[in-house]
């Protein structure tokens, strides 16, 4: 089916372009999302007359994203999620469990504009992108840990495992130092 796009459409074109695409894809996303219209002369016709105005629009919802792209472009979202020891999630993380976070965070953003290239499984930090608009993606780092503050530990660029690892090598010294002056309590008072 030949269409022609109300506006940017990744992978498919610019605003105005006349492409074909398959009849599946144009009515059931295209047309309904009012990203397209068929491509008759009547609507070549109507939408020649709307460009300036549907250009003027684009241009206004850009420069509001764009606005909204200079305070969340690099923002750090923390997800508390139960995991194993090997650092596997029960579960994974949702398009809709990022963006509730984000919007939590202070910026309204829908389970639609978040991009995962991959399934998020494990604890650590993840690189996810929102689009904000059709010609503005920001990237946001999503902190998935088991506690807040595992998430602080893995902000700082530090393993998990490490700092387990130190805290019960701590833990031991603090122990041997109160069995060494219980022992030597003990040897004072026998004397």
């Amino acid at each position: 089916m030949e269409i022609v796009l109300l506006e940017r459409v990744e992978k498919l074109g610019q605003m105005g372009d006349v492409v074909t695409v398959k009849n599946g894809y144009a009515r059931n996303f295209l047309l309904p999302q009012g990203k397209a219209l068929r491509a008759s002369k009547d609507n070549l016709e109507i939408f020649e007359k709307q460009r300036a105005q549907l250009e003027a629009d684009n241009l206004k919802r850009k420069d509001e994203a764009t606005a909204v792209a200079a305070k969340l472009d690099g923002e750090t979202v923390v997800l508390i999620r139960a995991a194993s020891e090997s650092q596997q999630l029960y579960g994974s993380v949702s398009t809709q469990d990022i963006a509730r976070t984000v919007t939590d965070a202070g910026y309204t953003v829908d389970r639609k504009q978040v991009i995962m290239d991959k399934v998020l499984k494990t604890l650590g930090l993840h690189d996810v992108r929102i689009r904000l608009h059709p010609e503005v993606i920001v990237s946001v780092t999503v902190n998935i840990a088991r506690s807040h503050e595992e998430a602080e530990i893995q902000a700082r660029g530090e393993s998990v495992e490490e700092a387990a690892e130190a805290a019960l090598d701590n833990r031991d010294e603090a122990i041997n130092e109160v069995f060494e002056s219980k022992a030597d309590e003990q040897l004072m008072g026998e004397e």
